[in-house]
């Protein structure tokens, strides 16, 4: 039996980016184990609030959580970025996690709007 979360896109998708960063991280060398850990956490923020506000009873608790999963795509970007400067992300990699953030980001703004509505 799934939780009801589960089945929602946007959070299979959170998933999907979660494991994307840590296949990714995974090649980090020594010495970036901060910028490893902080873009794990961040990453799996997004689908564990995704989760956590699916299990809240009033819209208004489900609507915080989801704007924190919202927070946590906008933290993951300046550490994707520094990433990429440091030549720890491809120039693909790179365009293919910002374009699955802005994706995952449309799919919760849709979620916390219709909670509003």
């Amino acid at each position: 039996m799934a939780f009801a979360f589960e089945k929602l896109l946007v959070y299979q998708k959170a998933v999907d980016f979660a494991d994307q960063i840590c296949v990714l991280t995974e090649n980090f060398p020594r010495g970036y184990g901060f910028l490893s850990d902080q873009l794990n956490r961040a990453s799996l923020s997004i689908a564990a609030n995704i989760a956590e506000g699916n299990g809240r009873f009033t819209k208004p608790d489900r609507r915080n959580f989801f704007i924190i999963s919202r927070g946590s795509i906008q933290e993951c970007v300046p550490l994707m970025e520094l990433a990429f400067r440091r030549k720890l992300l491809t120039s693909q990699d790179h365009e293919n996690l910002k374009s699955m953030l802005e994706e995952i980001s449309r799919m919760l703004s849709g979620l916390i709007n219709n909670l509003e509505n």
